[in-house]
């Protein structure tokens, strides 16, 4: 008795945790920490990924500064020298038929000035524009003569792979989830570049489709019901490419697409009918909110937020990432 009775008396003098500490009351109720960031969650995990994408991009000025200074030790040059003969003199002039066409897809934009007017101002663009793609491709090149490896990770979100089957590999070491929406245009967008994804990683990604419809969209929640039924039936993957790529999602040409996936139509259409989905979506859309996703399409690679449709280098750039990681791992 005496030593419970300790042991409470201990645990009353410890201090509050930070999740439990108070920050505000109304009448007798406390707000604590814990309320108040469950609350604020997004805008605190925005915050957080700005914050280490500042310090990704001082730590890549830094490794870039030091692999130059690395290689002028080496090779015996200033640094001017070595930027004079690797970057600016491989950079070469910009051709008249690549002016031209830069001119002719801006011209809109000239406000009436012929191309020798504004022709001094295109080279310039197209100069700073193909030195800042070699000082990259270069910086790459010295990475791999100075083996370099960033060690800092961004923080990641767990999140779960729901209740449809995943395209790829079960043992592969990126995982992707995507929570989309089949009438959002900007998935329909991204579409190609997951595809692109797929094709250049093969077995070492997965890809998991979590269920995002918004509000607004009218036709996103039928089609994603639909899009179960289909994996039902083993042909989720056939069937999501179609719905991905239909203009319309009316019901009847859900079914058409049901149809033309190779889907028994009764079975469908029963399937359907009894909305026995609709708590898997709802599932998914949870699950998305509780991980930070705001809009859509995100993607969460390995844990690793990626918010919008993002052109492909911006997913090699992390999947390669997750990739050295696993291997400095292992």
């Amino acid at each position: 008795m005496l030593r419970t009775l300790c042991i409470a008396l201990a645990l009353a003098l410890l201090p509050l945790s930070v999740s439990a500490e108070p920050v505000a009351t109304v009448g007798n109720k406390t707000i604590t920490r814990e309320d108040v960031e469950k609350e604020v969650k997004p805008e605190l995990d925005e915050l957080e990924a700005k914050r280490f994408e500042i310090i990704r991009g001082g730590i890549d000025q830094l490794v870039a500064q030091t692999l130059i200074d690395q290689e002028a030790a080496a090779t015996g040059k200033t640094i001017e020298e070595l930027q004079q003969a690797e970057i600016v003199a491989k950079v070469g002039t910009p051709t008249d038929a690549e002016i031209q066409k830069v001119y002719d897809e801006n011209k809109a934009q000239m406000g009436g000035q012929t191309l020798e007017q504004v022709k001094d101002r295109i080279v310039q663009y197209l100069m700073q524009q193909r030195s800042a793609e070699r000082a990259q491709t270069y910086i790459a090149e010295l990475k791999k003569k100075y083996p370099t490896k960033i060690l800092m990770r961004p923080k990641t979100v767990e999140v779960g792979l729901g209740s449809r089957p995943p395209l790829g590999k079960a043992n592969a070491p990126i995982t992707i989830i995507e929570f989309s929406d089949y009438e959002c245009p900007f998935c329909k967008r991204a579409e190609p570049t997951v595809k692109e994804v797929l094709k250049a990683y093969g077995d070492k990604v997965r890809l998991v489709y979590r269920d995002y419809p918004l509000p607004f969209h009218k036709s996103a929640r039928p089609a994603s019901e639909a899009a179960h039924c289909a994996a039902d039936q083993g042909k989720f993957w056939e069937y999501h490419e179609k719905v991905m790529a239909a203009t319309d999602l009316s019901a009847a040409n859900l079914k058409t697409i049901a149809k033309d996936t190779g889907l028994d139509e009764k079975k469908f259409d029963e399937c359907v009918a009894s909305d026995r989905f609709e708590a898997a979506i709802t599932e998914d859309q949870t699950a998305g909110e509780k991980a930070g996703v705001q809009g859509t399409p995100a993607f969460f690679i390995n844990g690793r937020m990626l918010d919008g449709a993002q052109p492909f280098e911006k997913f090699k750039e992390v999947i390669d990432e997750e990739l050295e990681y696993a291997a400095s791992k292992s």
